[in-house]
């Protein structure tokens, strides 16, 4: 028997599950509005930077209009947790949603890098369907960024030809990458970035406990999940340990970059990179208010460059760190 392969977008937080939507009054006030005028639109384009709580609305709105015929309340999005809807949808197996977004590879053991044209064929026979429920048909698009041009393709036709009482929510990153017939026939609903307050809610609830949660919120500049990202994150273990060394030797940058050096560490890899360029601008900000920014200013368009070009020709991770490292101690011993 085939070994089973979990999703592992499959977490307790999952959109899905989360029944609390932080700083989208108006979004939320938005969509509540176009229901109450039985003029719904039959596509939506969720967009902002990612893990701001776009998938999160997505689900809440679905997880709405999937709710028997005449239970809606146009005061809220809200649906009880306890009803049969919530936990169809929190089981993923409500009839009237269908979720289109990356498949699983079973024979890899990973997630697909694309969104296939044949998973976007199964979302039009989705809406071709009748309702089990005479409710509304959803499909979910998360990300509509990771279609590929030949499901892109497939996604305008169903955006060209929906049923009746059918909807398409897309959750989008980056909005100027898509098919431009795509955009102009959706309904542009921008998302804008947590306030520091409501991060740390979001943070609360899915990670209770922990200790760096300021910090993640911080650094995050808004996306809860950019910091949870960051919590689970070893490249943000070992920034912190970077932060926290009073003196940079080269034998300490060569055991920070030792971090990297995995065939699985691209993505901490990233963080970690993110987060010293990040960290570099702000110390070059600050030395230039006093005058003697300019040491780390050149120290952060180098270590960009230098970073950017090793990801560019597969250079080695461990090197590009360590060189990295360095370039940042000479500029601050100049500052």
């Amino acid at each position: 028997m085939a070994e089973d392969v979990k999703d592992p977008r499959d977490v307790p937080w999952h959109p899905r599950r989360r029944h609390v939507l932080y700083g989208h009054e108006a979004a939320e006030a938005r969509l509540l509005k176009a229901c109450q005028s039985g003029k719904l639109h039959h596509a939506w384009l969720i967009s902002g930077q990612r893990g701001i709580g776009k998938a999160t609305l997505a689900y809440r709105f679905a997880r709405y209009l999937a709710q028997p015929p005449g239970e809606q309340d146009f005061s809220s999005l809200a649906v009880s947790a306890d009803s049969q809807t919530a936990h169809l949808l929190g089981a993923g197996a409500h009839p009237n949603i269908f979720v289109l977004e990356r498949a699983l590879d079973t024979k890899n053991k990973r997630l697909k890098t694309e969104i296939a044209v044949d998973d976007a064929r199964q979302a039009i026979d989705f809406m071709n369907r009748t309702s089990a429920t005479g409710g509304w048909r959803i499909v979910i698009v998360d990300p509509v960024d990771e279609l590929n041009a030949s499901s892109s393709n497939a996604l305008l036709k169903m955006i060209e030809e929906p049923p009746e009482r059918a909807i398409i929510l897309m959750v989008c990153h980056q909005p100027g990458s898509l098919l431009r017939t795509i955009r102009s026939r959706s309904i542009r609903l921008p998302l804008q970035p947590l306030s520091f307050d409501n991060t740390l809610k979001v943070i609360g609830e899915v990670r209770e406990g922990a200790g760096d949660a300021g910090m993640a919120a911080e650094m995050s500049h808004g996306s809860p999940g950019r910091a949870l990202e960051l919590l689970e994150s070893k490249g943000a273990a070992a920034f912190a340990d970077f932060k926290s060394r009073a003196k940079l030797s080269a034998a300490a940058c060569a055991e920070l970059g030792s971090r990297f050096g995995g065939r699985d560490s691209a993505a901490d890899y990233a963080i970690f990179c993110d987060l010293l360029i990040g960290w570099v601008a702000e110390r070059a900000r600050d030395a230039g208010l006093a005058g003697q920014g300019a040491p780390l200013a050149r120290a952060h368009d180098d270590v960009v460059y230098s970073i950017r070009q090793a990801d560019a020709l597969n250079l080695d991770r461990r090197q590009t760190v360590v060189d990295a490292l360095l370039r940042v101690d000479e500029a601050l011993k100049a500052s």
